[in-house]
């Protein structure tokens, strides 16, 4: 029986890598008729597997087009490695020197579902930064279509997913009675980002508070975290340009670090 058993779901458990592969390598959601032709499987198959994926949020599927794009746990558990140590041995140095160099407090993030998670957090030695109190705390978990450290990954996610980290209204979470209420909103947030190459966000998580910030990409070309700067407006600061291009910087060393490549 044991047998039996592995022998009529080791082939389905193929599959279903096989086709969490072939979405990973598409610049957008697939439609099931298209999977089955390109993976040479009987579609019946494919659409067992995919109600599967569906179930446990490997995929996500997208009426308007009748196509299956990846989920969220599929973004979690392919970022889950870098999550670890590795990418934090690997960032503290960088963020060192940033701090240093913008002479203000920087942070290492990543996003968690449609929050921001803070890995790292490094303070200038001296100045006035090295005494400022904010809430980006290691563990810290903000809403990241407010933050500048989620809008960075966010833009960098293809817009099927990002839609399904905010498919309900409840998703846009507002702090400070500010930022985007919509997906028509933050479409429009995450388009700039990606034409400058940095985030920014004012006010939108604290009153008072600024911040800038960069993701670094995977192999792939795929966003698994992101390099920010928060900063009280009233202190002296370069403009946003130049900290948002300081930080760009630093996040595309990050990218090399971890052998990673930004989208093409």
């Amino acid at each position: 029986m044991a047998n039996a058993t592995g022998s009529s779901t080791s082939p389905a458990v193929g599959r279903a890598l096989d086709i969490l592969v072939h979405l990973a390598q598409r610049p957008g959601p697939v439609q099931a008729a298209a999977l089955a032709r390109d993976l040479a499987l009987p579609k019946s198959s494919v659409y067992h597997i995919l109600s599967v994926l569906v179930d446990r949020g490997f995929v996500v599927y997208v009426p308007s087009i009748q196509a299956y794009g990846l989920g969220v746990t599929t973004f979690e558990i392919g970022s889950a490695y870098l999550r670890h140590e590795p990418l934090e041995r690997l960032a503290q140095p960088i963020l060192h020197r940033l701090a240093t160099q913008l002479g203000q407090v920087v942070h290492l993030g990543i996003l968690q579902g449609n929050e921001t998670l803070y890995l790292l957090k490094e303070r200038p030695h001296t100045g006035p930064a090295a005494e400022v109190s904010l809430i980006t705390d290691i563990g810290v978990r903000l809403p990241s279509q407010l933050t500048a450290n989620g809008r960075a990954i966010l833009a960098g996610l293809p817009d099927a997913q990002v839609k399904a980290l905010f498919a309900k209204r409840a998703d846009f979470v507002i702090r400070t009675g500010r930022g985007p209420r919509t997906m028509a909103e933050l479409r429009r947030v995450l388009v700039q980002t990606r034409e400058r190459g940095w985030a920014e966000e004012t006010e939108l998580v604290t009153v008072g508070l600024r911040s800038v910030g960069a993701a670094a990409f995977d192999h792939n070309g795929r966003p698994v975290a992101a390099l920010s700067t928060t900063w009280h407006r009233h202190l002296a600061l370069p403009d946003a340009e130049t900290v948002g291009e300081a930080l760009r910087a630093a996040a595309a060393l990050l990218t090399k670090r971890i052998s990673g490549h930004a989208p093409r």
